[in-house]
Parts: C-alpha cells; sequence; structure tokens
C-alpha cells in the first residue's frame, strides 16, 4: 500500500472519531427534558376529582423521553405487595396498577463471575420488569380506567386478585393464577355496574419493559418483538431510537414504536437471555413501544465507573386495544397467557406447539438463518449431552465437526487457488502483450484459466457457503442460555467477553473501549485476530486482484478483530479454532503437493488462422 493510500486511510480514520465524537453531539444533544415531580393537583376520575401523583423512579438529572399514556397512583396510599412463588419463579404483585410488578427466576443468577473482584456472583437472582415504570397488565388510558391507580389485592384458591371500583360505576377484576414452564394465566374483567352507560377510550395494556440484565449488559440486543399472524417483527430498541441513521448521518430520534392493524397475536420484551411474552386470547389492535430511562447503578452494585456510564436504558412494550362502551350491567373480558422466563428452545418450543402461536421465534430463528442457528443449537446441546462435556469443549467439538464437513471443499479451494498462482507468468505477459485492450485480457485471462481447469471463484466458494454457517452460530450464540455462565480454561462466562483486567481511562477508544469504565483487555479476541492474520498470509493470493487490494485483504482480520472484541467469548473461541484447523488443512495441503509433481502448465489455445 503506497503512502497516498495510508494517508487517505487515516485521515478517513479520525473524520469518522470527529464526527461521531464531536459533530453529533452538537447536532444532536441530549434531552434536557425535566423529570416529571409528585404533584397532588387533582384528576378527573368519573364523577369526583381524587389527589393524584405520577409515580417516577427515574433519577433526577437523569433526561427522560417524551412518553404517552403514564401510569397515575395515589402516592398517599401505601403500596401492597403480594406474593405466589413455584419452584421456578416468584411473581411479585403490586397495587400500584393492580399488575406484575416483577418476577425472579430462583434457577437462575442474577449476575455471573466477571474479571471484577468486586463483582463476584452474588445470591440474587435474575428479574424481568425490575425497575419499570408499570406493572405488566396495567391497564393505561388516562382517568376513566386508571382512577387513583390503587387496587386492593387479596390471594385466593388459585392465585392473586387485584380489584378496584371507579367512582363512575366500573369495576376492574384481575386474577392472576400460576401455570408450568414459567408461564402466568391472567383474566382482566371491566364491568359497568353503574345506571349510566360508561365510554372507555382506547387502552394501552402493559407487557412489560425491558431492562438489561445488570451493570455489564450494554443493551445491544434490548428490544421488544411481536407476531402478525405471519412472522415475527424484531425490533432492537438500541438502534430503532438511536439518532444516528444511515452511515452515521444524524437523524431525530424516534418517540414511540406504533405499528400493528389488529393483527398483534402476541408480544414481548426481552433482553439478551430472557424474556416476557404477554399471549392475548384475542389479538390487539397495536403494539406501541417507548423508550425510559431507568435508575443508574451505584459504584457498589457496579463497580468502579459504572456510576459515572451513562444511564441504562429500557424499552416498555404494550397492547393496545380499541375504544368500547360499557352499557349498565355489562362487561367486558379479556384473556392473557404470561411467559416470563428464559429463552431456552426447547420450553418456547413446547409452549409454541400448545398454543400453535410460533412464540418460539422470540430465539431470533425467525431470520432466513434461523434454520442454521437452530440447528446448531440443537446439535451444541445433543453433543453436550452425549459426550458430558462443558460448553467450552462443546464448541470445539462442534467446530471441529464443521471443518470436517467443508474439508474438502476447502482443500479443493486452496489447489485451485495454488494452481492460478502458478500461473500469474504468464498472467502477466497476458498483460503485457494486450494492455492497450482490457477486454482481450479479460477474455484471454479466462480461456487460460479453462485450459488449466482452473474455477477463479473456486477460492470464494468455501467462504460463501460457510457464510451461513457462521451467520447461523452468530445468532445462535448470542441467546443461548445454556453459555450463560459457562466457563471454559480462564474464561468465567463464555456469553460475555473475556476480560482479564481494564485500562483505565481509556474508554473514550472508538468501538472496543467502554466509555466511563475503561479498555477491556480481552485476551482470546486478540488470539482469534492472530490466527486470522497467520491464515491470511498461508492463504495464496489471486493473481487477478490488484497488489494494493491483496495488501487490505490481508489485513482485513483487523476490522473482524475490532467487531468480536467485545463479543461472547464463545464466538471468539468458534473463530479461533475454526482458524487453528484451517491453518492445519492449508499446511497439510501444501505438503500434500510439494511431493506430487508439479501440474503442466498450458498457454491459452491458439486460434487457427484460415
Amino acid at each position: 500500500m503506497d503512502r497516498k493510500a495510508i494517508i487517505v486511510l487515516v485521515s478517513c480514520f479520525a473524520l469518522l472519531l470527529l464526527w461521531s465524537s464531536v459533530i453529533v453531539p452538537k447536532l444532536y444533544p441530549p434531552s434536557k427534558r425535566a423529570l416529571v415531580v409528585q404533584t397532588n393537583a387533582p384528576a378527573e376520575t368519573g364523577n369526583a376529582t381524587m389527589p393524584t401523583n405520577v409515580v417516577a423512579t427515574t433519577p433526577a438529572g437523569t433526561p427522560q423521553p417524551p412518553t404517552g399514556s403514564q401510569l397515575v397512583v395515589n402516592s398517599n396510599v401505601p403500596e401492597e405487595l403480594l406474593v405466589l412463588s413455584n419452584k421456578s419463579s416468584r411473581y411479585t404483585f403490586t397495587s400500584y396498577g393492580g399488575g406484575l410488578k416483577i418476577v425472579e427466576l430462583l434457577d437462575y443468577p442474577e449476575t455471573v463471575a466477571s474479571w471484577q473482584e468486586k463483582h463476584p456472583v452474588t445470591n440474587e437472582v435474575a428479574t424481568l420488569n425490575r425497575d419499570a415504570t408499570a406493572p405488566s397488565l396495567a391497564i393505561l388510558d388516562g382517568g376513566t380506567v386508571q382512577g387513583d391507580g390503587v387496587f386492593h389485592l387479596r390471594q385466593t384458591e388459585t392465585g392473586v386478585r387485584a380489584e378496584k371500583t371507579l367512582t363512575n360505576g366500573l369495576t376492574l377484576i384481575k386474577d392472576f393464577s400460576m401455570g408450568s414452564n414459567y408461564l402466568l394465566n391472567a383474566s382482566v374483567r371491566l364491568e359497568n355496574r353503574s345506571s349510566n352507560t360508561v365510554s372507555i377510550p382506547a387502552q394501552e395494556w402493559v407487557i412489560g419493559t425491558a431492562t438489561p440484565m445488570g451493570p455489564d449488559d450494554k443493551g445491544q440486543v434490548l428490544g421488544f418483538m411481536w407476531f402478525n399472524g405471519d412472522k415475527a417483527v424484531d425490533v432492537t430498541g438500541a438502534s430503532f431510537f438511536s439518532s444516528s441513521g444511515f452511515a452515521c448521518v444524524p437523524k431525530v430520534p424516534a418517540t414511540e414504536y406504533r405499528q400493528g392493524q389488529t393483527n398483534v397475536f402476541w408480544a414481548a420484551v426481552h433482553n439478551q437471555f430472557f424474556a416476557l411474552i404477554l399471549m392475548p386470547q384475542e389479538s390487539a389492535v397495536q403494539i406501541v413501544a417507548r423508550r425510559v430511562f431507568l435508575p443508574r447503578p451505584s459504584a457498589a452494585e457496579g463497580g468502579i465507573g459504572f456510576s459515572n456510564a451513562p444511564p441504562p436504558v429500557g424499552y416498555e412494550a404494550s397492547l393496545v386495544y380499541p375504544a368500547l362502551a360499557l352499557s349498565p350491567g355489562d362487561a367486558s373480558q379479556r384473556t392473557f397467557v404470561l411467559y416470563a422466563g428464559p429463552k431456552e428452545y426447547q420450553t418456547l418450543a413446547q409452549i409454541a406447539g400448545r398454543f400453535k402461536n410460533h412464540v418460539d421465534a422470540v430465539m431470533g430463528f425467525g431470520t432466513i438463518w434461523g434454520f442454521f442457528s437452530k440447528a446448531l443449537l440443537l446439535g451444541m446441546n445433543t453433543i453436550h449431552e452425549l459426550l458430558g462435556i462443558s460448553y467450552g469443549w462443546t464448541i470445539v467439538v462442534i467446530t471441529v465437526l464443521i471443518k470436517l464437513i467443508f474439508w474438502p471443499l476447502t482443500t479443493a479451494s486452496t489447489r485451485s487457488m495454488k494452481r492460478m498462482q502458478s500461473l500469474q507468468p504468464q498472467i502477466a505477459a497476458i498483460k503485457e502483450k494486450h494492455k492497450d485492450d482490457p477486454m482481450k485480457v479479460q477474455k484471454k485471462t479466462m480461456e487460460l484459466f479453462k485450459a488449466n481447469k482452473v474455477n477463479p471463484m473456486g477460492g470464494c466458494l468455501p467462504m460463501l457457503i460457510q457464510m451461513p454457517v457462521f451467520i447461523g452460530f452468530f445468532t445462535m450464540i448470542r441467546s443461548a442460555i445454556e453459555l450463560r455462565g459457562a466457563s471454559f480454561l480462564w474464561i468465567r462466562d463464555l456469553a460475555k467477553p473475556d476480560t482479564l483486567f481494564v485500562f483505565p481511562g481509556l474508554g473514550f477508544v472508538p468501538f472496543i473501549g467502554q466509555p466511563g469504565v475503561g479498555l477491556p483487555f480481552n485476551l482470546l479476541p486478540l488470539i482469534m485476530g492472530g490466527t486470522m492474520l497467520w491464515q491470511s498470509h498461508l492463504t495464496p493470493a489471486s493473481p487477478s486482484v490488484d497488489p494494493a487490494q491483496q495488501k487490505i485483504m490481508r489485513y482485513m482480520p483487523l476490522l473482524f478483530l475490532v467487531f468480536l472484541y467485545n463479543y461472547s467469548a464463545g464466538m471468539a473461541l468458534y473463530w479461533t479454532v475454526n482458524n487453528l484447523l484451517t491453518i492445519l488443512q492449508t499446511k497439510l495441503t501444501r505438503a500434500q503437493q510439494a511431493a506430487t509433481p508439479a501440474p503442466v502448465l498450458t498457454s491459452p489455445p491458439k486460434k487457427k488462422n484460415r
């Protein structure tokens, strides 16, 4: 690569840093909207007024995005909590909104061991809907249905009942009962016990809030999903509500997501490994989702530096049901099944088969690569169970098996590229002879390839064929809860980067630094990058590629290193083992070729003159 090309690349990189760190914040500064403060202003509820307060858990000074419907409660009335539990889950219900406040998954720890000594495995369990502004199945519409927002809770023979009668004669009755496989059954009944017709506007029925799993969770896969009867639509909140548009061009960030045309059959909020899915018996009109800012963890909770990081973000989603009018004595009832648990494929597949609603799509297998992701996950679990080995060694075994399947194709590709390299002198002669006629150069080169039985696409074919497997592995590892907390060698958690320590004060390093934390030292991605560079220098270069482009392609692995540096160690382990096997195969193929007499190269056939 000449000096001019290097200067251009360095200038582009510097401009990218300047654009993302200086120009974008100037054009689109963070919102400074004030926090909603508790007041005792009267609110209309049916035929009377009463003091109400907006429940706001966001800490003061945190930017607050615009919101739609909000949970309104009279905070002068103490909050009641009622807990139900079974062997796998603990459900906490609240009188504020009359819904499910938090779900604790007793079989899964909140955090696993990390590089921080002050952040070891804790006795806390994984939670769903934590720090949410509204409980699941709270109904938001204003004063007609909410009233003062305070329900009466009581335990029943089958579970929990939340009940409330408003001054307009409308009574809300919510019944909850536990099921198996992390399921919770719920029915909500609206009864008009007055002598007048009660008109109820369109309502938002809260599904829940997607929240990070802990201070280490940066929320890259945090979001929401809904099923329209044909396919599941998965929305990553960080991307949808981002202020960066195409090619990092800034845009006005969205304030809410609203989709659906009476075809929302189920909807979910989820993080990397857990999901809260609301499955109504009657499809909803729309799904609406908004970004909410959550309380920032303290230094004691998140370790040094986390308290200075940006506040964590969650995404609250709700089902929208249309307006209705209840005549005296009439009632409206809706029935739901709520799944609050891990993204564990076998469990979700059983539920999907039971309700015939494809709810297992929450695993992220609904894309074009889903077939490969599902096959790899099932294969990984089968190998783990049959051989009784750790998931780290399971990834090694499945990588070896995949490599063996593609071994003949890769060997043929290596031989083809070697033959192309040996044709370099003849190709150079053709270019020199017909330097003024590019079309003739291309024609003569292809004739030379044909005469020597060389496929110019032979080097790319194995990569193209293996690409679906790689993307499938990437998707599978991102959501495989089996890898959460699985250790291997020095790696404490295959679902997270193998951070050994952090360089403080270097969080500003683009792409791999963590603002407010520092620059993590992840050993396995560095090993992966080294094996990729080694492999690229062993691979014969195509003679038809420009020398400058060849140098760029050889150092292309550095881009993959940056891309996967802070990704899960399981992915870096797969790629490292795959690189080592490819290097071994390349060396074996070269040794075999060295022991075999070199083929006689022929020139392109000459046309006879008539």
